[in-house]
């Protein structure tokens, strides 16, 4: 059982109290996976614009949680959500550009977003139960990025299949994200 002092409660309760929209964002993490995989993707520029997409997106969900966290995560946090938004628009920048240039940006993306999981997963080891899913989802960012970065993207098919794994990855921890922090709420409120 976790023990708060009077500081911690406020701050668990401010917290706490946005734990539905790592919920809401998880749910539209799935939808995007669907709708990926729906998506005519017979042109690299169809392909450019929905990874850029996802890439913003993805960059629009870190803006949100750097308001929710303190110290040294805040710039964690910043520079993941530059890094995403940075790589969607580039994809934006010239969208009937080659397999390989898209392939090498995706690549980037995936890279530095398991190697953040991978770090915050360890560092929270202590404070959530399940910090190894977080963990299993940034090794599986990281192989799919290097992956990328050696096969280049000759296949559409597979492209649109790295873009679809990272939206269920992030919806994922995104919806455990959002019961661990209800559950750490509930638990400072008691």
């Amino acid at each position: 059982m976790t023990t708060f002092d009077l500081e911690e409660r406020e701050a668990v309760a401010e917290f706490g109290r946005a734990w539905w929209i790592f919920l809401v964002t998880g749910i539209l993490w799935f939808l995007v996976s669907i709708i990926i995989l729906r998506f005519d993707y017979t042109s690299v520029s169809a392909i450019s614009i929905l990874f850029g997409i996802v890439a913003i997106f993805a960059g629009v969900f870190e803006l949100v949680t750097l308001f929710l966290v303190r110290g040294w995560w805040k710039l964690l946090y910043a520079v993941l959500a530059l890094v995403f938004i940075g790589a969607g628009i580039v994809a934006f920048i010239h969208p009937g550009d080659t397999f390989r240039a898209l392939a090498a940006v995706f690549s980037f993306f995936l890279i530095f977003a398991g190697t953040f999981d991978i770090i915050v997963s360890i560092a929270a080891r202590r404070e959530i139960e399940v910090w190894w899913l977080q963990l299993i989802s940034g090794i599986i960012e990281l192989v799919l990025g290097f992956w990328a970065a050696g096969y280049y993207g000759r296949s559409a098919v597979l492209l649109v299949a790295w873009v679809a794994a990272i939206a269920i990855i992030r919806g994922v921890n995104n919806i455990v994200l959002a019961f661990r922090v209800r559950e750490v709420q509930h638990a400072a409120a008691s």
